[in-house]
């Protein structure tokens, strides 16, 4: 013990006592709690049995009773629908702006800054405002859009079978906007400014400069943003209950909220386990798109 405390103060071994203590952390308050919740989707668990250690098997029933369920493949059809044009509408507008802004022009800092409060404000006070926007009767959004002519009548976003899930994109892609925007702003400031004024001395324009320089250059930027907000977008729970809260009849209930309903309100942790486990597949799908996306920029 008195060699491992001497070696503590001459530094040596100090990095191996981080890394054990943060590996603790993540064991303890990642870990434990994945692999339980893991086991509970292979069990029979409800209000009854939640407190018991020991419960019984049920083997993959749980997974057939969910794929079964009537739910399922409209709460796929949302979940995908919500992913894909969430990621989509984040990205193409963060890497606008991106490029917007990457022009430096007086008072670029200060308007991106801006950009910014979306990001740090909480998910619920998010779904609140937006709430507010997308309401029907005395929604800015309604106001807005019948003011240019774009709609003759009242949409009821969020009571609408067929608007309700593009109330929740519309507002997530709002919240996600400014960290896309910030992880592809840096990536576009990595890029020498020599390739894009030797490009211009050979003749090339803005857009082929764009698809032969920015692209190839931003390709491990654009793999890691596109993973994290794969992950971001499929933990996104707070705007449903404030915007949607799922309906009407699930038209915008997604896997997440869905999961929290079956453990919370219908009481059936053993299926609400079972549906975020089917979920985490997909996030270390991406998280291994991730990795491999930035893997090469590590130095040894």
């Amino acid at each position: 013990m008195g060699r491992f405390f001497a070696g503590l103060r001459d530094g040596v071994g100090f990095d191996i006592l981080l890394v054990t203590v943060a590996m603790i952390f993540l064991v303890a308050m990642a870990g434990l709690p994945l692999i339980y919740n893991v086991l509970m989707s292979f069990q029979q668990v409800d209000m009854f049995t939640l407190g018991s250690f020991i419960r019984p098997f049920a083997g993959i029933q749980n997974y057939i009773d969910v794929v079964r369920a009537p739910e399922f493949w409209l709460v796929t059809r949302n979940t995908v629908i919500f992913v894909f044009f969430s990621m989509a509408g984040q990205f193409v507008l963060g890497f606008a702006l991106a490029l917007f802004f990457a022009q430096n022009f007086p008072g670029a800092s200060t308007i991106r800054g801006l950009f910014l409060v979306s990001w740090v404000m909480p998910g619920l006070v998010v779904g609140a405002i937006w709430s507010w926007i997308l309401a029907g009767d005395f929604g800015v959004l309604n106001t807005i859009l019948r003011n240019l002519g774009i709609i003759q009548s009242t949409v009821f976003w969020k009571s609408d079978p067929a608007f309700s899930i593009w109330a929740v994109v519309i507002a997530n892609i709002w919240l996600g906007l400014a960290f896309n925007m910030l992880l592809l702003s840096v990536g576009l400031a990595a890029i020498p400014r020599d390739l894009y004024e030797a490009a211009e001395l050979d003749g090339a324009n803005a857009f082929q400069r764009f698809w032969t320089i920015t692209l190839p250059m931003m390709r491990s930027t654009i793999g890691a943003v596109l993973s994290l907000g794969l992950i971001g977008t499929l933990q996104q729970f707070d705007l449903f209950p404030a915007i949607t809260e799922g309906g009407p009849a699930n038209t915008s209930t997604v896997a997440q909220y869905w999961s929290w309903q079956m453990s919370f309100q219908l009481y059936d942790f053993a299926k609400g386990a079972t549906i975020s486990v089917m979920m985490l597949v997909l996030v270390l799908f991406a998280s291994i798109i991730y990795v491999r996306s930035t893997r090469h920029e590590v130095r040894g």
